[in-house]
């Protein structure tokens, strides 16, 4: 078996995320995908991140938002902590490139599937909280995240909620959504989903999992009637 490898060393992170751990193991597991088959990988890390992650972010909503309902702030901290999101900021900052892949995910294109990075910058949150507290975390989340912040005017929709409310005004009956396909591994399964809308023709996406897959084919679909 081919050893694992990355594009850059994990050392040379801390310089593009201005934090540099005391316990370099931390960050070591951080960027270890369970597809090397080592025993300890990001996993655990990522847990934890994923919380503390969604603790930054409500803090910094609740703070630049005093106006809002629950309701839309909770809009907001679903957009921003979902792994769209994650992805697109790990792009930023090359997370890829630092990732312990197999050689067998490594060809796949481990180093940019989406779900991947998203998990794996979780990890890393995970892993700086462990090493040093909140306060680092809070200070590389509101960094990271500032355009986002930024460049979101008001309270995103689900797309499913969105197709809805569409049809709803059209007095349309509700959209149904069915499963037509799974592929891929047990471990990374791909699913396929179908959205029929009365009027319509139906439309299908996929995407790694059932809730997934359907929030992609109702945003394919709204793009067509907006």
């Amino acid at each position: 078996m081919a050893a694992p490898t990355s594009i850059k060393s994990g050392e040379d992170l801390q310089n593009i995320i201005e934090y540099y751990f005391d316990n370099k193991e931390l960050l070591r597991t951080a960027l270890i995908h369970s597809s090397t088959g080592i025993a300890v990988n990001y996993e655990r890390l990522e847990f934890l991140g994923d919380r503390v992650l969604g603790l930054v972010i409500a803090n910094a909503l609740f703070e630049r938002f005093p106006e809002e309902q629950e309701g839309d702030l909770a809009k907001r901290l679903a957009s921003l902590v979902q792994g769209e999101t994650l992805a697109k900021l790990a792009v930023n900052i090359s997370l890829g490139d630092y990732i312990l892949l197999s050689e067998s995910e490594a060809a796949a294109g481990g180093a940019r599937n989406d779900h991947i990075l998203a998990d794996v910058f979780e990890a890393v949150i995970g892993a700086i909280y462990l090493d040093g507290g909140f306060e680092p975390c809070k200070a590389l989340i509101e960094k990271q995240w500032e355009e986002v912040f930024y460049t979101m005017k008001s309270p995103p929709q689900h797309p499913k909620t969105a197709i809805q409310e569409w049809a709803q005004a059209k007095n349309l009956p509700l959209p149904l959504y069915d499963v037509v396909g799974q592929s891929g591994p047990d471990h990374a399964p791909i699913f396929e989903i179908k959205l029929s809308v009365k009027g319509c023709a139906p439309i299908t996406a996929k995407g790694r999992s059932r809730a997934e897959a359907e929030k992609a084919v109702a945003k394919e679909f709204m793009k067509g009637v907006e």
